[in-house]
């Protein structure tokens, strides 16, 4: 096995994502668990039941560690944190002196399938990834690799169009890949040369979304890490990349390659509310009827819900039960964490039902997908060997490195400016 860092590809020719997608980010490192929340209220509820304490008891509710304390002044960062009104307006207050409002939540991927909120305000996260933030808007699409949990199968990368915390739902750190390195779209993060050499083999244009979109359909998870078999069959690229545009479609909840439309299901499959789900359930009142396909809260009932939805796992962990967990784990008492919703909101009825359509369609996408990589063993390739002849592969060091942020005027504590 040749070292797929340096450009060798794998075993039978595949070339490994980490050389086709060489730029990668560590997952967020939040240092505090009570900056994120199923729902943004709760965020703004702790936020102000924080910055109504004073002096000691106020360092203790927040949770101080090596990297932040409520004394610690720290860059704003960079994209969504830095709207109007947002966190730079007030980039040299220290936490110890704030009394503004709450930043306005903003919405993450948590793990590879649960969509939750975050407190956009550097002062509160040891390891935020700013260069993460500053290349998340409305162009981009994040492949989010998380770690494998023991004993179990490393798990297949998900997509996003939101700021992702790059976790397994067993919190095992991952590597979040941008398909670009810049906003707005500019400079695909792929190898260089490979969208030219790809067009020229299959005689047809080829973008980084359908790049992306062929990685989401062909891509195989291996235990020396996920490989992206490429074909040099047009027909079979073409096929390809149109089933993984639905899949990315799904991933990304409507916001990319579609025409913004929400996923649904067929009429007659599509998840429903049979009985009202409890307003304080149980951690331990999720079950699942599999002959009736009912998904039991309770007695609150939701039917129906395919097997394969109930059944998709991540990283060894059930999504939608990890998803559960999230929501009715008990906090300690007086802390920030229990600061939360006194009863079941409607919005995470509203979640899980998106949540079950979502994983039934990725589920669904499984035998397409078997059937695309049986057409690519019988296929031309286009293997490492070739695009190491061709002089794609290796890729230079700077391709393994964020974009300059030159073209940027940003600033650090205090308001000065900062160039990187």
């Amino acid at each position: 096995m040749v070292d797929d860092r340096r450009g060798g590809g794998t075993e039978d020719g595949a070339p490994a994502l980490d050389d086709l997608m060489p730029w990668s980010v560590g997952p967020l490192r939040p240092g505090r668990t009570w900056v994120t929340a199923p729902d943004a209220p709760s965020l703004k509820a702790r936020w102000a039941r924080l910055t109504r304490a004073r002096g000691a008891e106020r360092e203790a509710l927040f949770g101080p560690t090596r990297a932040r304390t409520t004394r610690s002044l720290v860059p704003p960062l960079p994209g969504p944190a830095s709207r109007p009104g947002g966190e730079a307006a007030r980039s040299g207050v220290r936490l110890d002196r704030e009394d503004g409002p709450c930043p306005e939540p903003v919405r993450i991927l948590h793990g590879l399938h649960d969509r939750q909120w975050l407190i956009p305000d550097h002062r509160l996260v040891d390891v935020a990834r700013p260069e993460l933030w500053r290349v998340t808007d409305e162009r981009q699409i994040h492949l989010v690799e998380a770690g494998a949990a023991p004993r179990s199968p490393a798990p297949e990368p998900s997509f996003t169009e939101l700021l992702p915390d790059g976790r397994s739902p067993a919190g095992r750190p991952g590597r979040v890949r941008p398909l670009y390195r810049r906003p707005g779209g500019r400079e695909p993060n792929l190898a260089p040369g490979l969208l030219g050499h790809l067009a020229g083999r299959l005689g047809t244009p080829v973008t980084a979304e359908d790049f992306l979109a062929w990685t989401a359909a062909a891509l195989r998870v291996r235990p020396t890490g996920p490989v992206v078999p490429l074909t040099a069959d047009r027909n079979v690229w073409r096929d390809g990349v149109e089933l993984g545009r639905r899949v990315l479609w799904a991933h990304t909840r409507g916001a990319r390659c579609g025409d913004g439309t929400r996923p649904r299901l067929p009429g007659g499959r599509r998840p429903y509310v049979r009985a009202t789900l409890p307003g304080r359930p149980s951690p331990e009142g999720l079950r699942y009827d599999a002959e009736e396909e009912s998904l039991w809260v309770g007695d609150g009932r939701i039917a129906p819900v395919a097997r394969g939805a109930w059944e998709f796992e991540a990283g060894g962990v059930r999504v939608i039960e990890a998803w559960f967990a999230e929501r009715t784990a008990p906090a300690a008492p007086g802390t920030l964490e229990a600061v939360r919703p006194g009863t079941w909101p409607p919005e995470w009825t509203s979640d899980l039902l998106e949540l079950i359509t979502v994983l039934t369609l990725l589920d669904g996408f499984r035998a397409p997908r078997r059937e695309l990589t049986g057409r690519l063993a019988e296929r031309p390739a286009v293997g490492a060997a070739e695009l190491r002849g061709a002089g794609v592969l290796p890729v230079p060091a700077g391709a393994r490195r964020p974009a300059s942020v030159l073209d940027h005027r940003e600033e650090g504590p205090g308001g000065q400016l900062v160039l990187l």
